[in-house]
């Protein structure tokens, strides 16, 4: 703030190319005051002094220049140079910290990766399977929209998750918030109940295939097992669950869709699409058994199970 007031507060008079700006010559003051004995230099500093009075002072610095003069004071200089943990970006047990540029580019490249973590290793994944699979099976092109689909599996997901985020928060945030553990100490506190989440949902088999692919032996008990393990071998199984329910959603509508294929070729209806003649059954079907009901309490209690 004190650099932008001095950059603002800099005057700067007419240039040369201004009229004020050089010495007018004696040869052009005007002949009234040619004969009162005024040599060349007394005319110039009088013209100077006159064009100064009508000619308004100007900033030197236009706001560009002092903005980017102001993110190279901030990038390089004490501010820069100070560290201070402003968003809590520490290492080496919380002795050091980086500088505050750092940590915001930090921290928006955090923000970045969020939604593909949230995505990735959380219900959210089997969810929109499972919903996409529904609306093919249906037949409805895009009803219901996407931006529906979404929200409803972004409820469910922070509906299931909400006793680990509950189990992280009184372990590791709440004592480090209070300042009782440091950063590392409340990562690593966070650490075991997100394995013992992603352990709960992962194949076996998964597990060893990326175990093989990071080339780790088998450790001699799963807590030693590594998020960087977990995290993926919790993507394929999710992948494979997903698969499964919506292959087992798709069996009902299938059947109604061959029944109304064979009577619309036994009547003749050749040119009639039997799509378009079976979506009404299918979607009449799905109400009338509460559809919507029976598959998010199915989806919510598979991962009780």
């Amino acid at each position: 703030m004190i650099l932008w007031q001095l950059l603002l507060s800099i005057p700067v008079g007419p240039g040369r190319n201004h009229p004020g700006g050089r010495p007018v010559s004696g040869d052009a003051a005007p002949p009234e005051l040619r004969g009162r004995g005024m040599d060349e230099d007394q005319w110039g500093a009088l013209a100077q002094a006159q064009s100064a009075r009508k000619t308004p002072w100007r900033v030197a610095a236009p706001p560009a220049l002092a903005l980017a003069v102001l993110g190279a004071f901030l990038a390089t200089g004490p501010l820069a140079a100070q560290e201070r943990p402003l968003l809590g970006v520490t290492f080496d047990g919380g002795r050091q910290s980086v500088s505050v540029p750092m940590q915001v580019t930090l921290l928006l490249a955090a923000l970045t990766l969020l939604p593909a973590i949230v995505m990735a290793v959380t219900p959210f994944l089997r969810i929109t399977i499972v919903l996409h699979f529904l609306r093919q099976a249906l037949g409805t092109q895009n009803t219901p929209s996407n931006q529906v689909l979404l929200g409803l599996a972004l409820f469910l997901t922070a509906l299931i998750m909400t006793p680990l985020v509950a189990e992280i928060r009184e372990k590791a945030w709440d004592p480090f918030a209070d300042g009782k553990l440091t950063q590392s100490q409340a990562l690593e506190q966070a650490a075991p109940p997100v394995k013992k989440f992603l352990l709960r949902y992962a194949r076996e088999k998964d597990i060893q295939l990326f175990l093989q692919i990071a080339r780790k032996p088998s450790p001699s008990s799963a807590d030693q097992l590594e998020l960087s393990v977990l995290a993926p071998a919790y993507v394929l199984s999710e992948l494979k669950a997903g698969f499964q329910i919506g292959a087992v959603l798709f069996l009902p509508f299938l059947v109604i869709d061959i029944v109304v294929a064979s009577v619309t070729l036994s009547i003749g209806m050749v040119q009639l699409p039997p799509v378009m003649l079976s979506a009404p059954f299918k979607i009449l079907l799905f109400v009338l058994v509460d559809g919507w009901n029976l598959l998010v309490g199915s989806l919510v209690r598979s991962f009780y199970a």
